[in-house]
């Protein structure tokens, strides 16, 4: 979770997590990355079966599974972060190992560059997406192009690849080779001879890089503060970068009330219910009007919704359930679809097998699918919500 200081990071971080990551309305309270664990909605195959799964890493509520996914939620960026203002270096050394970036910004306008709080409608919030962006790239660019005319000029001499001279440029950023692949071809760099490559060159790969590799989405937040079309129109301006309108604070509000038994809420609903009123003091149900209020206008606080747009749609991942007993569904002791993995989409059956245990991928035989029971050899692509086992010699 990216974006400017005093946006709403942290709440929409605590929201999705549960956990109490420093809050407050002046700029800079995270001063180090928060960790923490998501999850995001899948259909349970258990339905099939009839009989209640027994889940260990995803937790599964009237046929919905809650897979985990790793969250970080970094310090602030301001304008002229790659040269180091505010937090700027520590911000984008937290980002190298991310998939994908949320970026959360205050669609209520009331939030300076530099995370000052102003009336609502004083800033423009689509600027900071701009130069969030332009941040990303030049941080990028550096990394990319540091002693780069020496390096470059040794591979031309020794006939190397300039995409292997890359890969190992920017390992560090968890770029994998086919998005390096992607990002050259679209910019039509001449990649034998990449000593001819300007500056200019250099950041529209930078730029291509980060589209390829790390996808974003735009958290239009606070909007329990604004009418609905004023989302709608930020999304409109933001094209064809995704934007979901979020209200980090009535998430928050929701799930912290529904863990004190307070209401009945799942995350991503359109609704709660409200328990005994006589637990409830003045502050809190007016907390609750407000949330109701907003869950009427918008259908849902939009912070789930956020989450699974970048996992299953930005990042592609499908989830896959390993099991021991294609017949059953089961691992050695019994239990009914213990485990789900999230994936990228385009995973094969030995890449899955690696994922569970190294032992499972290198003595891999076959893959068995728990639907069909058919056999998949090793590089068959799996589908979302498969049911695999993995046969090995090891």
């Amino acid at each position: 979770m990216v974006g400017k200081p005093n946006v709403g990071k942290s709440t929409l971080f605590n929201a999705l997590t549960l956990l109490d990551a420093a809050i407050a309305p002046y700029p800079f309270t995270t001063l180090k990355p928060n960790r923490g664990v998501g999850a995001v909605r899948v259909r349970c195959p258990h339905m099939e079966k009839g009989r209640p799964c027994d889940p260990g890493n995803a937790r599964c509520t009237e046929g919905t599974r809650w897979v985990p996914v790793s969250l970080v939620d970094v310090p602030g960026l301001v304008p002229g972060a790659h040269h180091g203002k505010g937090l700027g270096y520590q911000f984008l050394d937290d980002l190298r190992a991310a998939d994908g970036f949320i970026q959360v910004i205050d669609a209520s306008g009331g939030t300076s560059p530099e995370g000052e709080l102003a009336p609502p409608g004083s800033y423009d919030p689509t600027t900071e997406v701009a130069w969030l962006e332009e941040e990303l790239v030049r941080w990028v660019a550096s990394i990319l192009t540091r002693d780069f005319d020496r390096h470059v000029k040794t591979v031309e001499l020794e006939g190397g690849k300039v995409e292997e001279f890359l890969a190992q440029r920017l390992t560090g950023l968890a770029i994998p080779p086919p998005a390096i692949t992607t990002a050259l071809r679209q910019v039509g760099l001449d990649r034998a001879h990449p000593s001819h490559w300007s500056t200019d060159d250099r950041l529209r790969l930078a730029r291509a890089l980060l589209r390829t590799a790390k996808p974003r989405l735009v958290a239009a937040n606070k909007s329990d503060r604004l009418a609905p079309a004023v989302p709608k129109e930020i999304a409109e301006k933001l094209r064809p970068l995704p934007c979901v309108p979020t209200s980090a604070e009535s998430e928050l509000v929701l799930r912290r009330a529904a863990r004190a038994g307070l209401v009945q809420y799942t995350p991503g609903s359109s609704s709660f219910v409200r328990g005994d009123p006589a637990k409830l003091n003045e502050a809190q149900r007016h907390a609750l009007d407000r949330v109701e209020d907003h869950l009427h206008r918008y259908g849902s606080t939009g912070v789930q919704s956020a989450l699974e747009e970048m996992v299953f749609v930005q990042l592609q991942r499908i989830v896959v359930f390993p099991v021991e007993d294609e017949t059953h569904w089961t691992d050695s002791k019994g239990r009914l679809l213990p485990d789900a993995y999230l994936l990228p989409t385009g995973t094969v059956a030995r890449q899955m097998a690696y994922r569970v245990h190294t032992d499972l991928g290198e003595g891999f035989v076959r893959a068995i699918d728990g639907r069909t029971h058919r056999a998949l050899g090793a590089d068959h692509p799996l589908e979302n919500g498969a049911v695999i086992r993995i046969v090995s010699h090891r």
